[in-house]
């Protein structure tokens, strides 16, 4: 994306074996097609992203994730299949960051469709993320992840974030950014 650009714009990005998805800021009208992203989440994907073994989103969760407080939090969605309605776009990526209104500190969050893994857009979404953050003058990212998750850790290792054990509870680690 070029400088001046609406990053929450739908624009496209291509992957690394030659698709491409959709990227642009969620919407209330994603809410079923998040549920059913959500449902095609292995366990394990689910408990890297939640900490816990959800078998189906809260609904007070779900209604915050695609409707997210304005000014606070920035969610995108990554889209792939047909933008005809007919044929359906599903949700296969889903990143976001949060930050309370006085903070210059957001916490980030990214969830990748297992059968979409290894493609680079996990770090699309990052970088897209970094962006944001950047933009909305916010002087940290971070993100609390699992000590196993090894995906998350490295590509945050790709990225610059250091990796510390979690202050509030030393079995989590906590990936973080300092924003230029």
């Amino acid at each position: 994306m070029g400088t001046g650009q609406d990053r929450t714009a739908a624009h496209a990005v291509p992957l690394r074996d030659s698709r491409s998805v959709t990227v642009r800021a969620v919407r209330p009208e994603d809410k079923d097609e998040f549920e059913t992203a959500f449902e095609r989440l292995s366990p394990s994907a689910r408990y890297s992203r939640f900490f816990a073994p959800l078998r189906e989103l809260p609904p007070d969760m779900l209604s915050a994730a695609v409707d997210p407080p304005v000014g606070q939090v920035v969610a995108l969605v990554a889209l792939a299949g047909s933008s005809d309605p007919a044929g359906g776009e599903r949700i296969v990526a889903g990143a976001r960051f949060a930050h309370a209104p006085d903070s210059k500190v957001c916490e980030f969050a990214v969830t990748v469709a297992d059968d979409w893994q290894g493609l680079g857009l996990a770090r699309h979404m990052m970088e897209e993320l970094i962006a944001l953050a950047r933009e909305h003058g916010l002087q940290r990212i971070e993100g609390i992840v699992l000590p196993d998750n090894t995906g998350m850790r490295g590509l945050a290792a790709r990225l610059g974030f250091t990796d510390t054990a979690w202050p509030e509870d030393r079995s989590l680690r906590l990936v973080s950014l300092t924003l230029d």
